[in-house]
């Protein structure tokens, strides 16, 4: 049974939400389990100290849950074009598993969600891949095969899942991403099988 990480960071629950929907169409390809798993968040003042379990939702990360896997799925909301702190922060602390090589030949992607249709989806996705590239991981996005990309008025990317928010950050994810989300997961979790098959 193979495990692909779903790490995300989630301030209003959507990206959250994403990751549940990944998480299933991971869990559409036969032998293979999702593990949910999110970080704390930072502060801007001094290092904040968070209890070791989260209150509720996905217990946070750990070395081990990184190199246990067989596959990454890296979510975060978007911050100005970018991941958000708290993931960033994290990533920041993997050197060791760099130093390893511990990642090289897993196969990795990233999805997102942000306020604006048009407020950073695709840049956010292609700096979340410059860490996953150092690290020798192999990177995969969302095959047009999946043709709610060519008409979704929502979110939903090549590159990865997206999500808009709205403003408020309470609109629901739409079917088209859902739909989109569980293709990504889908997708991933059959590579990351067919790389765990010998011959």
């Amino acid at each position: 049974m193979g495990e692909v990480l779903i790490l995300y960071y989630s301030r209003y629950g959507a990206t959250a939400e994403m990751a549940r929907q990944i998480a299933r169409g991971v869990e559409e390809v036969a032998g293979m389990t999702a593990r949910l798993r999110t970080v704390p968040a930072v502060s801007t003042v001094c290092e904040a100290t968070e209890e070791s379990i989260p209150e509720s939702g996905a217990p946070y990360v750990s070395e081990t849950d990184l190199t246990e896997c067989c596959g990454l799925i890296l979510g975060s909301p978007t911050r100005f074009g970018n991941m958000a702190a708290p993931m960033k922060y994290f990533i920041d602390s993997t050197s060791r598993l760099w130093m390893s090589g511990a990642l090289i030949g897993k196969p990795a992607s990233v999805f997102t969600s942000t306020s604006s249709l048009h407020g950073g989806q695709e840049s956010t996705l292609l700096s979340m891949m410059l860490p996953l590239m150092h690290h020798g991981m192999l990177l995969v996005g969302v095959p047009y095969s999946e043709t709610t990309l060519l008409h979704t008025r929502s979110g939903g990317t090549p590159y990865g899942a997206s999500h808009l928010a709205g403003s408020d950050s309470k609109l629901p994810l739409t079917d088209d991403e859902k739909q989109i989300c569980r293709t990504h997961g889908r997708h991933l979790a059959g590579i990351a099988a067919r790389l765990q098959t010998p011959g």
